[in-house]
């Protein structure tokens, strides 16, 4: 188990720093090669010669790749000065950028949204692993029947309907006509239970739909999968309970292959869930990911893609680790 942890934990190290290259690659290297210049890039069509002269600088664009790369890195746990002889712009650590647009580090902006994002994250995850997990383990057991077809079939609809479809489907029905919830464009932490209950549990139930009715299919076709394995029938022949047969055999081979989604899609969504932030107007991680962009803020929609690959990265290490935890191969390994 130890061996394993070490493995993963060094497989996570590398996987952190080819992100960080390939970011770095995109952001810095291809403009430069293409022939734009990246201070112009980073404060904007507006700023005068002088002012672009300084942000060069600042940023060290003049200094060969693999140093720009280095203070890149070193600038994310450490901080970083950006420096222009006495014109010193200081960002604290952990620093994603600074943006020269707004004058202020971009992990100001980032700390903000990041609790909206993770809140969003949290329970929409919960609510589509339950919801998904147990309507595809139903419909294995009771295949063909009437709950198998009518399950598959909403399943189907919730992965077809795009989500800025439901989801002001659902706003115009729950919030503006019915008046059951409320949407708030800003939260606050002078309420949190209240305020940031009501303002998401919409949004949650929405992205929950979208998500558990692909987990939905994807339970059933591994559940059917290993209920025809010849261990499952040992396991009834010996007199278990069906029960015990579905929970400690049958669901826990089964939860490889959802966990190994539930990584990605976590993940993501803690990177910024763009469209379903915009739809409810959430001003999480891809609510600001969409500003930058309509700002032309390339600061800002660095460290969104910094954030949003760090927390793949980090997802996919919680979900190797709990390999180890459901599969007993795996602690062998």
């Amino acid at each position: 188990m130890l061996a394993y942890l070490i493995r993963r934990l060094i497989a996570v190290v590398v996987m952190v720093l080819v992100v960080l290259l390939a970011t770095f690659t995109v952001f810095f290297m291809l403009p430069k090669w293409a022939g734009q210049d990246i201070a112009v890039l980073f404060a904007g069509k507006s700023s005068g010669a002088e002012q672009l002269a300084g942000i060069r600088i600042k940023l060290g664009l003049d200094d060969p790749l693999l140093v720009q790369f280095w203070d890149f890195v070193k600038g994310i746990p450490m901080g970083r000065d950006y420096a222009n002889g006495a014109d010193v712009t200081h960002c604290p650590a952990p620093c994603f950028g600074y943006s020269f647009r707004t004058e202020a580090p971009v992990w100001e902006t980032l700390k903000d949204a990041l609790p909206v994002t993770a809140a969003l994250a949290a329970g929409a995850c919960v609510l589509w692993l339950v919801a998904g997990v147990a309507t595809g383990v139903l419909s294995a057991l009771k295949r063909g029947t009437i709950w198998d077809r009518s399950a598959m079939i909403t399943a189907l609809g919730g992965v077809s309907l795009p989500i800025f479809f439901t989801g002001m489907i659902a706003m115009g029905l729950f919030v503006h006509t019915l008046g059951w919830v409320k949407i708030e464009d800003t939260l606050t932490t002078d309420d949190p239970i209240n305020i940031w209950f009501e303002t998401l549990i919409l949004p949650w139930i929405v992205l929950a739909f979208l998500n558990a009715a692909m987990y939905a299919r994807l339970t059933r076709a591994t559940m059917l999968e290993v209920l025809g394995e010849d261990y499952i029938r040992t396991a009834r022949a010996k007199g278990l309970g069906e029960a015990v047969v579905i929970r400690r055999h049958a669901l826990r081979s089964a939860m490889t292959p959802i966990l190994t989604v539930f990584g990605l899609d976590l993940g993501v969504l803690l990177g910024g869930a763009v469209l379903t932030e915009s739809t409810f107007n959430l001003p999480g991680l891809g609510l600001e990911a969409v500003k930058a962009i309509s700002n032309k803020d390339l600061p800002v929609i660095l460290g969104v893609t910094l954030c949003a690959s760090l927390a793949i990265a980090l997802a996919n290490l919680v979900v190797d680790l709990l390999y180890a935890v459901i599969d007993p191969r795996v602690r062998l390994g």
